[in-house]
């Protein structure tokens, strides 16, 4: 058989639970009875809309910017767009992908984006190193939107450099420090990260717990830990609830920049929590009901998020959804509400 044929037979279709999540390969070639050459991603385009006293933001993070008059924005973009490669050797397994949101794009004349690094790791049996998802992150938890990173601030979502051991359910690593908000060029331990995940039929439940030194601007050192509690429920039917709850000193490990690690000489304690409901009207449509939110004890920052949506299946690589929501700036009280259309097509 010819490789093109066998491409074309081996395909697997990326998933679509969560527009958030790394896209699934989608094509595999089989080199030898050991290698095999697997190439994925998705194409996503994107039209959104936002009116309100928080300026406009193609995905909303916890760094969202208040206005002094409101005002509204449309774009049309299609920066989540990715494409990822993985590389398997016997038990040796190599993994890089990519989007479009490193900047650059001039939207007056070619919007010529750049490419960035998300995932870059190598696997061997138990040990992950490389830069990817925290340890302290479940996953599975995130819920579907159509706008990126879901509810960015009741979740836990980071990428980075770490190492990780993974046994059974457990999971143990040590990840690139950062002292966001203090001294980073005085970071001289790891973050230290352990997970357990319990997993059955009904779902799974991950229970995490991150400790970590931090460094403030006058030359002290703190110490700071947090845990988190996340997970995937099964419910009616292939509905599903999936949750987080993080507490503690956890920093730039939740909420995408909403609270820092650091606030002044103070170590700054954070409760956030997130919980999405997704229910499957038919075996073709759903909604995700969803909700997010972050606050800091030092800083008063608090941040929230809502948002329901509508997605279909077209076919197995083709899905449309229609969201609105609204972000809120709590602490400011200034809120924007959104409209986003998207349109994935699943390599």
């Amino acid at each position: 058989m010819s490789a093109i044929n066998t491409l074309k037979n081996a395909m697997v279709l990326g998933s679509l639970a969560a527009v958030s999540l790394p896209a699934v390969a989608g094509y595999e070639i089989e080199l030898n009875d050991n290698d095999k050459l697997i190439f994925g991603g998705y194409i996503k385009a994107d039209v959104r809309y936002v009116d309100g006293d928080v300026a406009y933001k193609d995905q909303w993070t916890g760094g969202g910017t208040p206005l002094e008059e409101s005002a509204s924005q449309i774009r049309i973009f299609a920066n989540e767009t990715r494409f990822n490669t993985k590389y398997i050797h016997g038990d040796l397994v190599g993994f890089i992908e990519m989007d479009f949101f490193g900047g650059g794009g001039n939207q007056v004349i070619s919007n010529s984006l750049n490419p960035r690094m998300r995932h870059a790791f190598v696997k061997y049996k138990n040990v992950t190193a490389g830069q990817t998802w925290s340890t302290f992150m479940n996953t599975s938890a995130i819920g579907e939107t159509a706008d990126f990173g879901s509810t960015m601030m009741g979740i836990s979502f980071i990428r980075q450099g770490q190492i990780r051991y993974t046994h059974g359910g457990l999971q143990l690593s040590i990840e690139n420090p950062e002292s966001f908000g203090g001294d980073t060029a005085n970071d001289k331990l790891p973050d230290f990260v352990a997970k357990y995940t319990f997993k059955g039929d009904w779902g799974n439940v991950s229970v995490a717990g991150l400790a970590r030194q931090l460094n403030t601007t006058g030359g002290e050192t703190e110490n700071a830990m947090g845990f988190s509690i996340a997970g995937r429920i099964n419910t009616f039917g292939k509905d599903d609830l999936r949750f987080q709850v993080h507490k503690g000193e956890l920093g730039r490990y939740v909420g995408t920049a909403a609270v820092k690690d650091l606030v002044g000489e103070e170590v700054e304690d954070t409760t956030a929590y997130n919980v999405a409901y997704r229910h499957f009207w038919n075996e073709t449509v759903r909604t995700t009901l969803i909700y997010g939110h972050i606050e800091g004890d030092v800083s008063g920052n608090e941040t929230s998020q809502w948002g329901i949506n509508l997605f279909k299946n077209f076919t197995k690589e083709l899905a449309m959804g229609l969201e609105v929501g609204n972000y809120a700036i709590d602490h400011e009280d200034v809120d924007s509400m959104y409209g986003q259309f998207s349109v994935r097509y699943a390599l």
